[in-house]
């Protein structure tokens, strides 16, 4: 008997989908779920329930329905493709070029779900095939609002890792510019004028937030420094990445390099500019292996690393690099040191750090805070020490200088990850016209 005739009878047929489903439910680890072993007995032993009901069965001869059969196509597509976004793998693109040379703007990946683990819908009540927008509006509703809960994964987030998460600052979004950062926008301009300005705001839930990638520097537990530029975790300088290119400020002799020969490096010559004044680029984005090529044109006379020193240069101020205060001297390229929470680790709380945990004792863990005449409330109790109940991570972009990353907005919740970054199976050139536009050597390439 062959393979296919054997999956012919119903009960091979029936303990193949059982198995499947069994285990499935095992995952979920809610075993109220197994009552759906009852539809699946139904369907294939008893079949006392038409349970396909848009489903039409033909007699033999009869002509076929093309609306029924394109209904019955949709509503498959919408059901397993939803299945597979959820628990397995979507669909991501690059929006920015954060994260060059590593991933440019135009990559479009499939995110595994399965390296971390899926998240649970927490807003299950969604549009298919959206994710937050449809048009201008809203595609879900928060009428079921579901609490966070991950499954098993292959692995946890390390140093290291390309990272797709929820943007931190993403819960409240300015209706006239919502790629903004609303708590820059309110600290900076003032909430008022941010309001009149850019809004009305909307509120979204931790799991319709936009969408960031980064690369995750420092974990939960991990002590973070940058001096000069160069990343340090708990005191031992960090390996710098291929793709991780710093700011250089070219000089050269008073000509501008070929454009070809920058193009060959792979840099977006449409975001170089040159200063005839210098004479040379200010701002020239470098990995250390394009460093050494343009170091040795015959035109370039001095190579320079661009360091922000303390105060922040523009536009960057105390009031956006976290956490947003002038008691800490910080800028993108002098950070830290700074400890990165950890689950079940108590801190005590004081006026001067209360900075770096507000917003996680607040908006990431749910709890009310206040200050009074210098003595610190939770939850309306005098408190002096905090216990963190998730863990967290310092995300930043490999582009260093062209990054808003936890430089700016702070920690990375536990509960906002959402996978890592698998595969690029399409890569467009923004900049460029069809076909020229096209990546053809970034298709398919595993991250």
């Amino acid at each position: 008997m062959s393979l296919k005739e054997l999956y012919h009878n119903r009960w091979v047929r029936f303990g193949f989908w059982a198995v499947l489903y069994i285990l499935w439910v095992i995952w979920l680890g809610n075993y109220w779920w197994l009552f759906g072993l009852v539809p699946i007995f139904d369907h294939h032993i008893t079949r006392k329930v038409k349970w396909l009901f848009w489903k039409k069965e033909y007699k033999e001869g009869e002509k076929r329905n093309a609306l029924l059969d394109w209904l019955d196509a949709i509503i498959f597509a919408v059901v397993v493709v939803t299945f597979i976004n959820t628990f397995f793998f979507q669909a991501f693109k690059i929006p920015s070029s954060s994260m060059e040379s590593s991933l440019y703007t135009g990559d479009h990946l499939f995110v595994s779900k399965l390296a971390y683990g899926p998240k649970m819908p927490q807003t299950p009540l969604t549009i298919p095939f959206t994710h937050n927008v449809i048009g201008s509006k809203e595609s879900y509703s928060t009428l079921i609002q579901n609490d966070y809960k991950r499954l098993k994964g292959f692995g946890h987030v390390k140093t290291g890792d390309y990272v797709v998460f929820a943007f931190p600052h993403g819960d409240t979004v300015l209706v006239k510019e919502p790629a903004a950062d609303y708590y820059t926008y309110v600290r900076t301009l003032g909430r008022d004028y941010t309001i009149d300005r850019y809004g009305p705001v909307k509120v979204r839930p931790s799991d319709k937030k936009d969408h960031y990638v980064k690369r995750c520097v420092a974990v939960a537990g991990d002590t973070l420094q940058i001096v000069d530029g160069q990343v340090y975790v708990n005191s031992q300088a960090q390996k710098v990445w291929p793709g991780v290119q710093n700011s250089y400020r070219v000089v050269t002799n008073g000509s501008r390099i070929n454009q070809v020969n920058l193009e060959k490096l792979g840099l977006n010559v449409r975001e170089l500019w040159y200063y005839q004044d210098l004479p040379g680029y200010p701002e020239m984005p470098l990995t250390a292996e394009m460093l050494e090529k343009v170091k040795g044109f015959a035109n370039v006379v001095s190579v320079e690393q661009n360091i922000d020193v303390y105060p922040p240069d523009y536009p960057d101020s105390d009031l956006t690099i976290f956490p947003f205060s002038s008691d800490y001297r910080w800028t993108r390229d002098n950070f830290g040191p700074l400890w990165i929470p950890q689950k079940g680790t108590t801190v005590e709380l004081t006026a001067e750090n209360l900075p770096l945990y507000e917003r996680i004792i607040t908006s990431y863990e749910g709890n009310e805070l206040e200050v009074k005449d210098s003595v610190i409330y939770i939850n309306g109790e005098e408190a002096h020490s905090y216990t963190f109940a998730q863990d967290y991570y310092f995300m930043m972009g490999d582009n260093r200088h062209n990054s808003l990353d936890s430089r700016y907005w702070g920690f990375v919740p536990e509960d906002h990850i959402v996978g890592k970054p698998a595969l690029i199976w399409l890569s467009i050139d923004g900049n460029r016209k069809f076909p020229n536009n096209i990546r053809w050597r970034r298709f398919f390439k595993f991250v």
